[in-house]
């Protein structure tokens, strides 16, 4: 069984909602899924990757373009990795 979210986590999930379908459909998933099992490292990075533009992210989850950050594009491909599995 898997803990509750904590409040800074539940923050985090309404951070995922983007309005925006394509990123919804990857980030809340994600969240949901797989967030918990991060590092804290990666979740960091994942709170930062949440601070980014929608025309950013949407960029880089569909692969157009690749973050200049190499942290950033870290943090893509880990989101893009769990939720291909």
């Amino acid at each position: 069984m898997t803990r509750p979210f904590t409040d800074a986590e539940r923050r985090l999930r309404w951070q995922c909602r983007r309005g925006l379908k394509e990123l919804d459909v990857l980030l809340e998933p994600f969240m949901e899924e797989h967030y918990r099992d991060l590092d804290p490292v990666e979740q960091e990075l994942f709170q930062r990757l949440l601070a980014e533009e929608d025309v950013d992210l949407l960029s880089w989850f569909m692969q157009y373009l690749q973050p200049e950050d190499p942290d950033m594009d870290r943090i893509v491909h880990v989101v893009l990795q769990r939720l291909a599995s």
